[in-house]
């Protein structure tokens, strides 16, 4: 795990101001210090929002939407028949393990261990437990993760509790995906609205729902507990569901301190996070089990959950519990350690449940042990045809149909209202005041270069470069998005037009001409290179795995970085002061998709040039949950609306007939051109 702390970037073609003044644009330091800033909003705003609550019920009904909204659980699914089955019994003379899976959803199996105590009359408490991350797998069977953890089921049953212990989506017996940013580059999950958090919430629900309805169970003494990635899942459950007496997290939450600065998200798979659109700090979702008993237990060195996160986290929280004056019922319990299932963290949560479900305080004389073999805890010998839990990402989320079916339904005026409302709710349609400086200007004979600064935000400044040709003729002026492939070829050419000029670049490739711009200026009298953050010039430091988590920060703090890329080129479109009749706007891949949506926030009509644009989000750009609402037609219909648009597709002939047939739904009057390369 790495600290949010760059190196330098290896820039090409960022000018030197000069030997005494050295550049101003660390784009590491910029990222550093627009997250620390981001996240302290949220924290700050959070920690108003606990200590001010003065309808609680209203409160929390609220909070549970926006959770299950950034679950992907709202509307909340059909509560379909569980179809349980139990497949066989494991017995030990204390209790008996059955061995059961039902279904959250038709085709998303869950499969779990029932333990049940022996020779017990009438309904007893019982208890939810959801594992973390750690498999049992031998010569290539799943075992789950419940068998790991088995030994936490055990002491349960024979201590007078029904307990349930359930694998995860990943770490079951049938292997789905926690690790889709992480470590399979599914960014389109962002714009999909996607999170396995959401599964493992509907898990934890649907399993309540098993629970009271077996006949031992007494259903108003149901606990929850779980630690590492089943605390996270635990914190689901209290939260949204309130059959959930009383709960024990284990090591399962900390704050966006912890998180995006401090870099645990680097320790941290996908299933730990909601998509955070309604900007929450982690003490929200803590609060949310308020008033019930709640024990958050953690060691005081892990690195994952840092102690001192988890501290401010429960004192955030504790302030909901005392103004509803229930203060005795949270608590925080520490042990000395690491990220490990030590045996003082499960003694003091056995008493917990013990105190609140049984009504007793004795003393914890017995350890949990193990006493089964993985394949005593088996509960498919083959597994079923019709699962669905490997693909859940494709379909667990309901996207918005398509825009012919929409705009079939509501007529265009209706359906682009609706979809305009959608995106002014995003951050690059909340711009704030930017600034344009000019910083130095470089002459040669095939013009002029000159260097901006855009202050797109408080904390972010990119060089913008604006070049002349050596006498105007009306011709007018075109504007390129710098994405990394645009950039190595413009960075060339002007490293070549203008060799005077001081540029930090440590090689020049041989194919680069200053013919390149004359070229261009005999088409155009000016050319404008369009910066985004963390793109072209202004990329950020680090390998493919720190930018993996670059990436995961902003959605921590309900972003992406698509969509700040995308404030870039609307707060460079408001800031130019561009004249003249004929503006053209150029982007590439889904830096053309970025260029679209910027295009709705233009004070100036556009020509947009748009190559290799993307039919979907799912390919690109990435806004967070776009695609419940509209995809990439919906944006470039509403462009066109205003602006002259032109794809420049590949001679490919479903991308062809793709946009041929949203070509067809352009309103009258609309300019939409469609270009074979």
């Amino acid at each position: 795990m790495k600290p949010i702390i760059f190196l330098l970037s290896a820039l090409f073609l960022i000018p030197e101001i000069s030997a005494q003044n050295p550049s101003p644009w660390d784009f590491d330091q910029q990222l550093q210090n627009y997250f620390v800033a981001e996240t302290q909003r949220i924290e700050s705003a959070t920690a108003a929002e606990l200590v001010a609550i003065d309808d609680w019920e209203a409160y929390r009904e609220q909070a549970c939407t926006e959770l299950l909204d950034m679950l992907g659980l709202h509307p909340l699914p059909e509560r379909t028949p569980l179809q349980a089955v139990v497949t066989g019994t494991t017995e030990h003379e204390e209790f008996r393990v059955e061995k059961v899976h039902f279904q959250a959803s038709p085709g998303l199996y869950v499969t779990g261990n029932l333990y049940v105590p022996k020779n017990a009359t009438g309904k007893m408490p019982a208890i939810l437990y959801v594992c973390g991350h750690a498999n049992v797998v031998e010569n290539g069977i799943s075992y789950g993760a419940k068998v790991n953890y088995h030994h936490h089921a055990a002491w349960f049953a024979r201590h007078g509790y029904v307990c349930l212990i359930i694998d995860t989506l990943q770490l079951g017996e049938i292997e789905g995906i926690h690790h889709g940013l992480y470590r399979y580059d599914r960014w389109w999950w962002l714009s999909r609205g996607y999170t396995p958090a959401g599964v493992e919430a509907w898990f934890a629900i649907r399993s309540i729902d098993y629970l009271v309805s077996r006949p031992e169970v007494d259903p108003n003494r149901i606990g929850m507990t779980g630690r590492s990635g089943g605390g996270i899942n635990s914190w689901w459950g209290v939260a949204l569901d309130d059959r959930i007496q009383v709960a024990v997290p284990v090591a399962g939450v900390t704050d966006l301190t912890n998180h995006v600065i401090d870099g645990c998200v680097e320790g941290h798979c996908d299933c730990m996070y909601m998509v955070n659109s309604h900007e929450w700090d982690y003490a929200k979702m803590v609060a949310l089990a308020a008033p019930r008993p709640l024990l958050i237990s953690n060691s005081d060195q892990d690195p994952i959950f840092p102690i001192d996160g988890v501290f401010r986290t429960y004192m955030k929280a504790r302030e909901v519990y005392k103004q509803l004056e229930a203060e005795p019922q949270i608590a925080l319990n520490t042990v000395s350690g690491g990220h490990k299932d030590v045996q003082e963290l499960r003694v003091h949560a056995f008493r917990w449940f013990n105190h609140y479900l049984q009504g007793h305080d004795e003393l914890i004389e017995e350890p949990a042990v193990k006493f089964f073999e993985p394949e005593q805890l088996l509960v498919f010998d083959d597994l079923p045809e019709d699962e669905i839990n490997t693909r859940i990402d494709e379909v667990f989320v309901p996207q918005a149909p398509p825009a012919g079916e929409v705009l079939e339904a509501m007529g265009w005026e209706v359906a682009a209202k609706q979809w305009r409302a959608v995106i002014d709710d995003y951050a690059f349609a909340k711009k704030a005041p930017a600034q344009l400086e000019r910083v130095e200007t470089y002459a040669s004979g095939h013009g002029q270069l000159e260097l901006l600064e855009l202050a797109s935000d408080k904390y972010t400044r990119l060089p913008l470069f604006r070049l002349s040709a050596p006498e105007s003729s009306g011709k007018g002026t075109k504007l390129i998005v710098l994405d990394d492939e645009t950039w190595r070829r413009w960075s060339v050419v002007l490293s070549s037009a203008f060799p005077d000029a001081v540029f930090r670049s440590d090689a020049v490739a041989s194919s680069g001409s200053p013919e390149s711009t004359n070229r261009f200026f005999k088409e155009y009298d000016e050319l404008i290179l369009l910066p985004m953050r963390g793109a072209g010039p202004a990329v950020f430091s680090g390998d493919k795995e720190e930018q993996t988590h670059i990436r995961r920060r902003y959605f921590l703090l309900g972003q992406t970085l698509e969509e700040m890329q995308t404030l870039d080129l609307v707060q460079a479109l408001q800031t130019l002061g561009l004249e003249g009749e004929e503006i053209r706007a150029e982007a590439t891949g889904p830096a053309a998709g970025m260029l679209v949506y910027a295009s709705l926030y233009s004070p100036r009509k556009l020509s947009l040039e748009l190559c290799r644009l993307p039919f979907s989000h799912r390919e690109g750009p990435q806004y967070l949950s776009i695609m419940r609402e509209l995809d990439m037609p919906a944006a470039v219909l509403l462009a066109g609306e205003r602006h002259e648009v032109t794809l420049h597709l590949e001679k490919n002939a479903s991308e062809q007939e793709q946009w041929t047939s949203i070509h067809r739904l352009a309103v009258k009057n609309t300019g939409f051109k469609i270009k074979s390369n």
